[in-house]
């Protein structure tokens, strides 16, 4: 039996984790040279890449002076809280990587202090020191605060820090003087990370996330913590629910560098993919066929938010969908929830309409936007944080809020939050910024970053963390201004946007296709405007001295998918497709629309 480690590396967006697992990849031999290709090995989906964050987590297995390192990739953002939970059950140790100048920031305490309470043993890698104004020593005390804040023990506290720059590829013990390779780190993992416990008895094993192939269906995949597995084994699945199904270990694979290989048995400490289980959950447990024990379950951080996803019926649909039945919408949104744990999918009103509860606005646009490359069309209401009633009081999600901006702009910043019903706990400076840390409701947040940004031309760094229900905390101000709808469908004309230029900004531009309830604008006003801007320009044989000047347009505003969920209110929708994304009304006709408002 060989010895293992198992860690978990957490870390903030963009502070250089996915790099640093490439790095251990590369110095632990497993590419030939001519395979760096420069791109990053571990974000392989589409998504991940274009945003630069981690959302699923995945697992690499190197091998470094005989000893096996099963290293476990999680996600920053806390709206993956469900990925973190589970992720961390398979470690005994963590590496936390901080960046040296921005320091331990928010999303990085909610993994940290997920790591801290089972008890895992942590190594800190401050990186990037060879930034400019970095600052190493004052980051390592931040660290160590935080930790103390987090109720770590005193082994947790007595942490071993190294220093180093994951970019050009060397860590040291002393950020003054750089070494040539990441030896150091793949030493430390080996001293101060405690072995895989592998102790005697029946097997246990649990379901900590799963993978899917389309010839042998879902695979289990978890970490065996007692005993050992071999294949062909008859075993017990023992589910939430208490009930016990016997099945059989048909194939069993370990991890090896990026893949995965075939092996016949698998010791304690270990972790393995199963193949030829039927019907498991995450977080059950593989057991003994005659007297089978159960692990603890895992507990997942509950929805915040819900959001109305429904069938595209805009006068458009099925032109460039491939699935846009109810049927299609039921069976993908279920099978998501198999592998996405903090996600659920209720029944709407109407056959046509599931409510998906969610973390937050990313956790939920992630997979829209999943969805929507591989052909589905839909559309989704405005998100709604979910209410509770604790002692007949009504109760909201509250979140941290943590803002990093720049001196000259912090009052526009805290008036924008503070309109919002959030309250400013913490500020102090922090470098050239100035650091600012709210407590905010949830619907607060809906909308928040565009604000902020634009107050501060872009400039603001934002974050936030789910803290808990707290008592409902009244009325927030909505969109100020109304929206441009159009009355007719048709393409839009440069002539007709020209003429209507005073009444606000378009978010179409000419030859746009658009339909009647369309929102095209935002109205300078706060009430909505009927607008017609697929009127053309009407011909006459008359000639003019002047010639018509050729008409110059201000570029269209363009929304992202997450702007335009934050922007829209009750009364609309925004209807995604693989190609187009638009911004609609439910009610499509003018009339209609009154008659409901009356």
């Amino acid at each position: 039996m060989q010895s293992i480690r198992n860690i978990a590396i957490i870390a903030h967006v963009d502070h250089g984790k996915t790099t640093l697992v490439d790095k251990i990849l590369h110095a632990c031999k497993l590419f030939r040279d001519n395979q760096d290709t420069g791109e990053l090995i571990l974000d392989s989906n589409d998504l991940e890449r274009e945003r630069g964050i981690t959302i699923t987590s995945k697992n690499v297995a190197v091998e470094y002076k005989g000893v096996k390192i099963n290293i476990i990739d999680t996600p920053g953002h806390a709206d993956f809280g469900g990925e973190v939970e589970r992720v961390l059950k398979m470690a005994d140790g963590v590496l936390l990587l901080v960046d040296a100048f921005e320091g331990p920031m928010p999303q990085t305490r909610f993994v940290t202090q997920k790591a801290l309470s089972l008890g895992l043993r942590p190594i800190v890698v401050i990186n990037k020191v060879d930034k400019e104004n970095c600052r190493p020593d004052e980051v390592q005390e931040h660290v160590f605060e935080l930790f103390f804040n987090l109720e770590a023990n005193d082994d947790q506290l007595d942490f071993h820090t190294i220093y180093g720059s994951g970019k050009n590829g060397w860590m040291s013990d002393d950020w003054r003087t750089p070494t040539e390779d990441i030896t150091a780190l793949l030493d430390a993992i080996l001293k101060f990370i405690p072995p895989a416990p592998q102790p005697q008895g029946t097997l246990q094993m649990q379901i900590t996330s799963l993978d899917y192939n389309s010839y042998v269906g879902r695979i289990a995949i978890g970490r065996v913590s007692r005993g050992e597995i071999r294949e062909n084994q008859p075993v017990s699945l023992m589910k939430k629910d208490g009930t016990v199904v016997k099945s059989r270990v048909k194939e069993l694979y370990k991890f090896e560098g990026l893949g995965k290989s075939k092996t016949d048995v698998v010791y304690a400490g270990d972790i393995c993919a199963v193949v030829g289980l039927e019907g498991f959950e995450i977080g059950d447990t593989v057991a003994d066929i005659e007297n089978p024990e159960a692990l603890p379950g895992i507990k997942i951080d509950e929805p915040t938010m819900s959001m109305l996803f429904t069938i595209n019926n805009s006068p458009f649909f099925g032109r460039e969908g491939k699935y846009v039945t109810s049927r299609h919408l039921a069976d993908r949104l279920q099978k998501e929830t198999e592998k996405n744990l903090a996600l659920r999918v209720e029944q709407g009103g109407s056959a046509d309409q599931f409510l998906v509860y969610g973390r937050g606005i990313l956790h939920l646009s992630i997979l829209i936007e999943t969805m929507r490359r591989e052909g589905y069309e839909l559309q989704v209401g405005q998100p709604q944080v979910i209410i509770k009633e604790i002692d007949g009081v009504k109760h909201e999600p509250v979140e941290s809020l943590i803002v990093d901006t720049p001196e000259t702009v912090t009052g526009r910043v805290i008036e924008i939050v503070t309109q919002r019903k959030g309250d400013l706990m913490v500020m102090e400076p922090k470098g050239d910024l100035q650091h600012l840390e709210f407590h905010i409701p949830s619907r607060g947040i809906i909308g928040l970053r565009n604000a902020v940004l634009t107050a501060t031309a872009g400039e603001a760094i934002i974050a936030h963390r789910f803290v808990g229900f707290e008592p409902w905390k009244g009325q927030l101000p909505q969109r100020m201004a109304g929206v441009l709808v159009s009355i007719e469908t048709g393409m839009a004309t440069a002539y007709s946007i020209d003429k209507l230029l005073d009444r606000g900004r378009f978010f179409v531009e000419p030859f746009d296709e658009i339909y009647e309830g369309q929102i095209v604008g935002e109205n300078t006003r706060d009430n909505d405007l009927g607008v017609n801007i697929v009127k053309g320009k009407q011909l006459t044989n008359f000639r003019t001295t002047s010639k018509d000047d050729a008409v110059r347009l201000p570029p269209a505003v363009k929304f992202s998918l997450e702007e335009a969920l934050e922007y829209i209110q009750v009364d609309e929708m925004v209807e995604v497709t693989p190609k187009s994304m638009r911004m609609r009304k439910i009610l499509l006709k003018e009339l209609d629309r009154k008659r409901a408002a009356k």
